[in-house]
């Protein structure tokens, strides 16, 4: 059955894989959303293989703007007829810094938690009624990070107090988000400590070469869990890539 996808962060790293893996079904409509439509890393998306009737359409949603999304989902409306989205992963996100709490920067919180919390519910606000208009059980899922636990925390041993209390209150908005919406899907993965720009940015700051796994083997999981997914097994949890949960 066709589906139709939108994934922000789209231009590199998990985003990209997502599009990529999507895109290469059948009869699927994946919606990628960038920064920059124009910079080459966005245009080479168009390269991306596709499956039989399949199509890839980039929008430009910038997480520091309050109205791009509202104006992707015009322009889908208005430009591409798409009038439902079935699955929105909000992929886009920051990793920059990792101080201690007495460390932490004000400019350096306001930036995180404008990037991964405050865009995110810019975006859900503007993807809600075409989600609602979904003939199928509609999913909203955003890419969190075990560094938003709190539950497990001490499991964790890392100074995180930027990056893990963005990813904290991430949290709490998705599942805010599954007790106010009982029609939709709505959970926070954490894809693992992936290959990406920024899992390997951490991994150099605390003397390793890069991050534990592959972005490959990070997308296949958050795959299979999303397509998965159910009202009644996985929304309002707090999934790993792997399949299982993690504590709050």
């Amino acid at each position: 059955m066709a589906t139709t996808y939108l994934i922000t962060g789209a231009s590199r790293g998990l985003g990209r894989g997502l599009v990529e893996t999507y895109l290469s079904r059948p009869s699927n409509t994946v919606v990628a959303a960038v920064r920059d439509p124009s910079s080459h890393t966005s245009q080479t998306l168009y390269d991306l293989p596709r499956g039989p009737s399949s199509s890839l359409i980039v929008v430009k949603i910038d997480s520091h703007s309050e109205a791009d999304a509202e104006a992707a989902v015009e322009e889908l409306h208005s430009l591409h007829k798409i009038t439902a989205l079935d699955v929105v992963v909000a992929n886009a996100g920051i990793a920059e810094v990792f101080p201690r709490v007495e460390d932490a920067l004000v400019a350096d919180l306001l930036e995180h938690y404008q990037v991964n919390v405050i865009a995110v519910i810019v975006l859900f606000r503007a993807v809600l009624p075409l989600l609602k208009s979904s003939a199928k059980t509609a999913k909203f899922v955003t890419i969190g990070s075990s560094a938003g636990t709190i539950g497990d925390m001490d499991k964790i041993p890392v100074p995180n107090a930027v990056y893990g209390t963005s990813k904290a209150a991430l949290n709490y908005v998705t599942k805010k988000i599954h007790l106010e919406n009982e029609d939709i899907v709505a959970f926070p993965v954490h894809p693992g400590w992936a290959q990406t720009d920024n899992g390997n940015h951490a991994a150099r700051l605390w003397g390793l070469e890069k991050a534990a796994i592959t972005v490959e083997e990070s997308v296949a999981g958050l795959v299979n869990i999303i397509d998965g997914s159910t009202r009644g097994a996985t929304s309002g949890k707090f999934m790993q890539y792997d399949g299982t949960t993690m504590a709050w």
